[in-house]
């Protein structure tokens, strides 16, 4: 699942953007981590608990706000 490209990143306080790092990518805020990674490790079936462990500085608050940005945890059937 790729990150949704609808969505306006700008409004979630988890996340940010600079054209300096990593390519302009929206991403974690504090960390040089892709919001991308999220959506890519959900789909292949990475638990929010195991992707916190994967990705030191993402917080489970951070990603909880970014999936309730996109649509809540119902819409993308994806949160355990």
């Amino acid at each position: 699942m790729p990150t949704p490209s609808w969505t306006d990143w700008a409004e979630c306080p988890a996340v940010e953007q600079d054209p300096q790092r990593v390519s302009g990518a929206w991403v974690f805020r504090g960390t040089r981590i892709p919001v991308a990674a999220l959506f890519q490790n959900l789909e292949d079936g990475v638990s929010l608990a195991e992707l916190v462990e994967l990705f030191p500085g993402v917080t489970s608050e951070q990603a909880r706000l970014v999936l309730e940005h996109v649509g809540g945890s119902t819409q993308l059937g994806c949160i355990r």
